[in-house]
C-alpha cells in the first residue's frame, strides 16, 4: 500500500487551510496514494486565546471539514485520516479529533486526543486544556488489510496507548502532529522510532512546518517508519511538500518473526 503524508503550513484561515489540503490531497492521490494523511489541526492552527476565533473554527463531525473529503475518498478508492478536526464539544470546548474515511466515503473512526499538551516552550505556557476536552477511548480501524492505532501529536509521549494498540492486535500507529521545533529537534524521530520499534508496528507521522498564530514553529520532518524503527521517508524541516513510501505487511511479519517475544508478551496476562 503506497502512503503519503501531508506536510504544510495551516493558518487560521479555515477556507485557506481546506484548499491547500484538498489540492495536497489530490496532488498524492494522482500519484498513486491508497492512503493519506494530514498533520494534526489540518484546517486551524490559530490562538485558543482567542475565544471567538475558537469557537468560529469548531465544527461537528462529520461537519464541513470532513464532508469535502469524502468524495475524493470515493473517487480514488482511496483512505483518508484527517489529521485532527476542532470538533465542537461545548460553547467554549472543544475536542482535537482525527477522523477515518475509508475508500466508500464512510467515516469509519473518529479519535479524541487523549494526551493535551500543557507545557512550557521558552517563555511561553502551552495549555490546550484551556480549550480543549481530553478524548478517554483509544480507536482502531481497517486501512486495507493492516489494522492502525490512531494517536494523536503529545500522546507520543505515553507508550502505554501504543501497549493497548498492540494488544488488539495493529500493524499501524499514526501520530498526525503539530510537534514542535523545540521539543521536536530533541525528541520528534526518537520517540517516533520507539514506538516502531517497541510495537513492531509501522508508524506514519504527517507534521507541519512554519509558524502559527502564537509565534509557535512546528518542527516539520514527517516520517514514515517501518516495524524495525527504519526511517522509510523522511520531510525537510521547513518545506511544504508530500512524502510517500510503500508499505506491506509482510515486512511486519518479518520483524515479529525475528522478535516474536515482543508481541507475545505483550499479549501474554492482559484483559483489555
Amino acid at each position: 500500500m503506497k502512503a503519503a503524508l501531508l506536510q504544510y503550513c495551516a493558518g487560521s484561515d479555515k477556507v485557506a487551510n481546506l484548499s491547500k489540503a484538498l489540492n495536497l490531497s489530490q496532488e498524492a492521490l494522482e500519484g498513486g496514494a491508497q492512503f493519506i494523511l494530514l498533520p494534526e489541526v489540518f484546517n486551524f492552527r490559530g490562538d485558543g486565546k482567542n475565544k471567538e476565533l475558537f469557537a468560529k473554527a469548531m465544527e461537528k463531525v462529520p461537519g464541513p471539514s470532513s464532508n469535502v473529503f469524502i468524495p475524493l475518498a470515493r473517487k480514488y478508492k482511496a483512505s483518508i485520516l484527517l489529521g485532527s478536526i476542532i470538533e465542537k464539544a461545548s460553547s467554549t470546548h472543544a475536542y482535537n479529533t482525527s477522523v477515518f474515511i475509508d475508500p466508500s466515503g464512510e467515516i469509519t473512526a473518529k479519535y479524541r486526543k487523549i494526551h493535551l499538551f500543557d507545557a512550557r516552550i521558552g517563555d511561553r505556557i502551552v495549555k490546550e486544556s484551556d480549550c480543549f476536552r481530553a478524548g478517554r477511548v483509544p480507536q482502531t480501524v481497517k486501512v486495507g488489510e493492516f489494522r492502525m492505532g490512531l494517536s494523536i501529536c503529545y500522546d507520543l509521549r505515553f507508550p502505554g496507548l501504543y501497549q493497548k494498540y498492540a494488544r488488539r492486535g495493529v500493524e499501524i500507529l499514526s501520530v498526525p502532529s503539530c510537534f514542535t521545533r523545540k521539543t521536536g529537534e530533541a525528541h520528534w524521530e526518537a520517540l517516533l522510532r520507539a514506538r516502531a520499534i517497541e510495537n513492531l508496528s509501522y508508524v506514519l507521522a504527517p507534521n507541519q512546518v512554519g509558524t502559527d498564530a502564537r509565534g509557535m514553529q512546528a518542527h516539520g520532518h514527517s516520517m514514515i517508519i517501518s516495524p524495525w524503527g527504519q526511517v522509510l521517508a523522511r520531510g525537510s524541516e521547513g518545506e511544504e511538500e508530500i512524502i510517500f513510501a510503500d508499505i506491506n505487511m509482510e515486512e511486519v511479519r518479518k520483524a515479529r518473526q525475528v522478535l516474536p517475544g515482543i508481541i507475545a508478551n505483550d499479549l501474554g496476562g492482559h484483559n483489555d
